[in-house]
């Protein structure tokens, strides 16, 4: 099974070089970005490697992702 990556980058490839400023001008951001990458490795670990989870976790941590997400992708656009 192929694992889709979903980095920030190549989830928002248009905003780029806004990620890579807001990550050395922003604390919040540059936390919110890393709890993101961190998140992101868990459930594709999780994908990866078919470990024994209950659906209600997984679908809790991805909640997780797509919430920091949203946060990041709010503050690139503000």
């Amino acid at each position: 099974m192929s694992i889709e990556h979903h980095d920030l980058v190549h989830e928002f490839p248009e905003l780029r070089e806004k990620i890579h400023a807001m990550k050395m001008d922003n604390a919040h951001f540059a936390k919110l970005f890393d709890e993101y990458h961190v998140v992101t490795k868990e459930v594709e670990t999780m994908e990866g490697n078919n470990v024994p989870v209950s659906d209600e976790s997984f679908e809790d941590v991805k909640k997780k992702r797509a919430l920091l997400k949203d946060q990041l992708y709010t503050m690139l656009t503000a």
